[in-house]
């Protein structure tokens, strides 16, 4: 048996994909959980074969919890389910060591495959998304740039900003200016709205 551990925050969503994945012969769902930051401690206790991942959830997001496993439980494959089908998305998923990257609204024969394959040491991305991300290019903003850009997503000040990531203003408004400059925004509601859809945020 294939043991999985899945991690999707919304419930609904978790008990279907859990009751359609137990219809497998092979397959066999060993923990279900709602949070990003419940995961680490639950594959190391279950030691799944597989960890089906969501990226956004409270707590860590899945491309930070894929690179947790990585680390820690390298033996335990990771593949990515999301609604969010963005490029960057993509490309940071594979850097934290995710072996798979499938949106949601493919069927369920479709993901039991994807984890199968991703199990014998394939790789498997939603080809769609794939020529996305190859014509999206990389992301062009710095962890910082990225920081800052985030913190200025609720329409934070820069004095806000600046207090929160311990950065001089000086230092905020040159990280805010490089990312509008990156994305060819107006301004830094346009450069959060292009980031987020990108993915890079």
């Amino acid at each position: 048996m294939i043991r999985i551990l899945l991690a999707e925050d919304q419930g609904m969503m978790r008990g279907a994909l859990a009751m359609l994945l137990s219809l497998e012969d092979d397959l066999e769902v060993v923990a279900q959980l709602g949070a990003g930051d419940q995961v680490l401690e639950k594959a190391m206790e279950v030691r799944p074969d597989v960890a089906l991942l969501d990226i956004e959830m409270p707590g860590r997001t899945g491309l930070d919890v894929a690179a947790d496993l990585r680390a820690k439980l390298p033996s335990c494959k990771v593949l990515i389910l999301t609604t969010f089908g963005r490029p960057g998305y993509l490309r940071r998923a594979m850097e934290a060591g995710a072996s798979g990257f499938l949106v949601k609204d493919g069927p369920v024969e479709e993901l039991a495959a994807a984890i199968r394959r991703v199990l014998a040491g394939e790789m498997v991305v939603d080809p769609v998304l794939a020529a996305a991300a190859l014509s999206t290019g990389p992301n062009p903003l710095t962890d910082r740039e990225r920081d800052v850009l985030s913190a200025a997503a609720d329409g934070s000040t820069v004095a806000d900003i600046s207090g929160r990531l311990h950065l001089s203003e000086s230092t905020v408004r040159n990280y805010l200016s490089a990312a509008i400059q990156k994305t060819g925004s107006r301004n830094r509601i346009e450069a959060v709205q292009f980031a987020r859809h990108n993915g890079w945020l």
